[in-house]
């Protein structure tokens, strides 16, 4: 009998220890910083996700506030008008997507009228407020960063003080960097999906303290977690020595992105609470936050 209870006391121990030892998900607010409203999501509100249904998501989710870049740029319109937004409580942070349509993805960076779309968005605003920043943009060859419209558009970027989300590797965050007036060390550059394209951890911290403002967003990181859904030792120790340059993000691309955002959001969650509580409502919330004056 005693040894029973000795093995059933070392059982309930072990369990102590475990769930001790399992960290609690993060339960602050989320500042989603890569999101997408595109029109096969809401189609003129007749798609499978209206204004209600996205903002429903979020609100479940505790996001308070969201980067919204869309294709074309009436969704964000539309996000930024909803009545529905300001009674879930959502902020939106608008930027000026250079997509009107899906061949723009291939050809924005030498295409002039993508620059003068840009400047009559710009002078248009939202009804939350003036655009804050420009992007998603993809390049999916590196050496289009150096294409006339792109190197235009970094320009007015730093010039009218406007954050750039960028969906570029290693390679091309230098050129972008480099067409900067100030070759980078006044752009505000968030880079989409930090490291996509295979940058080892050793590379993307080599760009961080490079670029002082370069900011990195962390959907779709291949590499970032580990098992459990918590992060890799090498992405845990980067993201700890920069805690105020990090970022997240659902890149809401596609539908099935929609349809799987309450996962997404979990999984940040997970691993959020494996980080100190400060560093964690600093990637969650506080980076962007601060960076867009959201309260």
């Amino acid at each position: 009998m005693k040894a029973a209870a000795s093995a059933i006391a070392m059982l309930l121990a072990a369990g102590t220890v475990f769930a001790q030892g399992t960290p609690a998900p993060y339960k602050g607010p989320l500042f989603d910083t890569h999101l997408h409203y595109n029109q096969e999501a809401w189609d003129g509100n007749t798609g499978p996700f209206p204004p209600s249904e996205a903002l429903a998501r979020m609100q479940r989710n505790d996001v308070k506030a969201i980067i919204a870049n869309s294709r074309p740029n009436a969704g964000t319109q539309t996000l930024a008008a909803a009545r529905e937004t300001r009674a879930a409580g959502v902020t939106v942070v608008p930027f000026v997507r250079l997509y009107r349509n899906r061949d723009d993805y291939t050809n924005w960076f030498r295409d002039e009228t993508i620059y003068e779309m840009v400047q009559t968005e710009l002078a248009r605003g939202t009804a939350s407020g003036p655009y804050r920043g420009l992007g998603e943009f993809h390049l999916y060859e590196s050496a289009n960063a150096n294409g006339p419209v792109a190197k235009k558009l970094i320009v007015l970027a730093e010039k009218e003080k406007l954050a750039v989300l960028a969906h570029v590797d290693d390679v091309a965050v230098d050129l972008l960097m480099a067409n900067a007036p100030s070759k980078g060390q006044s752009l505000r550059l968030i880079w989409a999906h930090t490291g996509i394209g295979g940058a080892p951890v050793e590379r993307v911290q080599a760009l961080l303290e490079r670029y002082p403002l370069l900011m990195g967003e962390l959907s779709y990181r291949p590499g970032l977690t580990c098992e459990g859904g918590r992060l890799c030792p090498e992405w845990r120790a980067l993201i700890l020595k920069y805690p105020e340059r990090f970022m997240v993000g659902s890149d809401t691309w596609v539908n099935q992105r929609w349809s799987s955002y309450d996962e997404t959001m979990r999984g940040y969650r997970t691993w959020l609470g494996d980080l100190p509580d400060d560093v964690a409502r600093r990637i969650a919330w506080g980076n962007a936050a601060g960076l867009f004056g959201v309260r």
